[in-house]
């Protein structure tokens, strides 16, 4: 089982159900006002990239990149099937949103991921996150965990 991760776009009828399952995921662990989702029209935007892992054919996580200014890059939309969890698909995910920040010279990333969510942590500190404050435009909320990475 050999597992590829590629930029793709999202406008896809199986990464809009994959973006689906997130959703409903993260909407069954945080109150909807403190959900920040994007899109899949949003995440099709020139200042967003998506990386899609795949099982064959089969679309079984996603991840993206989304530039802001300031050359600060946010980690969004990530997500693994819970069927191929354990793989360290999200790692992988991690590492080439990292790798392509880096290439294009942005300076630093950042995230915001819920308060429910310790696979999810585990994945950032062991790619050298580091929490924080709130980044961005985020509020600050008991629902919201936020981390960063500097590149320089």
């Amino acid at each position: 089982m050999a597992i590829d991760i590629a930029i793709e776009t999202p406008l896809q009828d199986d990464v809009r159900g994959l973006v689906e399952e997130l959703n409903a995921t993260l909407l069954e662990l945080t109150p909807p006002e403190h959900c920040y989702h994007m899109t899949v029209e949003q995440m099709a935007d020139n200042d967003t990239t998506v990386f899609i892992a795949r099982d064959s054919s089969l679309a079984i996580g996603c991840g993206a990149l989304k530039r802001h200014d300031a050359a600060v890059g946010e980690i969004k939309r990530m997500y693994t099937r819970p069927s191929h969890r354990g793989q360290k698909i999200g790692a992988k995910i991690v590492e080439r949103i990292e790798a392509l920040a880096r290439n294009e010279g942005l300076k630093r990333l950042v995230l915001e991921t819920g308060d429910r969510h310790p696979a999810a942590w585990t994945v950032y500190e062991r790619a050298g996150f580091s929490r924080c404050g709130p980044v961005l435009d985020y509020p600050h909320s008991e629902w919201s965990v936020f981390y960063e990475k500097s590149l320089a």
